[in-house]
């Protein structure tokens, strides 16, 4: 079906709502683990929940790794949420995990004992630059964050934005067709949906 969207199935808790925001924009999506129907979409959703040690291993058992890699090579628009946005790094201190490298970079674990840990509710997130995901958010809107680890890619150009918590981190993350929130979309109202109908019409290119 033209315009489908495969939000990937590795058993985390967040798919239905992820698919009821999908559903909400007229976006045609489905669940599905499926490599077939996961390569032939036009757009694929990673949104993840939980550890990265566990959430890697259900993945590889599923040869997910292999089909993640087929669809960013084959250039088909790649949207990683929260835990979608650390298993695309090289490294994760969570369970000192070896994850899908598809962005050079670590995963850190917040170090400030002053900070209330998980880091959750609505913060600011500040464009580093500009990218098709962001066109028409508001500077100065919020979104949802639930994590006790962020995203650290090593090359500065991939940093898309970032937010202030006790450290300046990078919320928004991306390279080519691959872009990734830590924050979650499904979770933070209007403009979250705005990311995800951006999304909707993004080419995998950025300008």
């Amino acid at each position: 079906m033209k315009g489908m969207v495969s939000i990937i199935d590795y058993g985390a808790g967040n798919l239905r709502s992820v698919k009821r925001a999908l559903l909400h924009l007229g976006m045609p999506c489905r669940i599905t683990d499926k490599p077939l129907e996961i390569l032939s979409s036009d757009r694929v959703i990673f949104p993840g929940v939980g550890a990265a040690g566990q959430a890697m291993e259900v993945i590889k058992s599923r040869g997910l790794d292999v089909v993640i890699r087929e669809v960013v090579d084959s250039g088909i628009p790649f949207l990683g949420i929260c835990l979608g946005a650390q298993i695309i790094l090289g490294q994760s201190e969570e369970d000192d995990t070896h994850c899908l490298n598809l962005i050079p970079g670590k995963v850190k674990r917040f170090s400030d004992p002053t900070l209330k840990i998980p880091h959750m509710g609505w913060n600011t997130v500040i464009k580093n630059r500009n990218h098709p995901l962001l066109d028409g958010i508001d500077a100065r809107a919020q979104f949802y964050f639930v994590h006790s680890y962020y995203p650290e890619p090593e090359r500065e150009e991939h940093i898309i934005a970032t937010t202030e918590y006790g450290i300046t981190f990078a919320s928004i993350i991306g390279r080519d067709n691959v872009v990734a929130t830590q924050f979650h979309l499904e979770k933070s109202g209007g403009f979250g949906l705005s990311i995800l109908k951006n999304f909707s019409t993004w080419d995998g290119t950025v300008r």
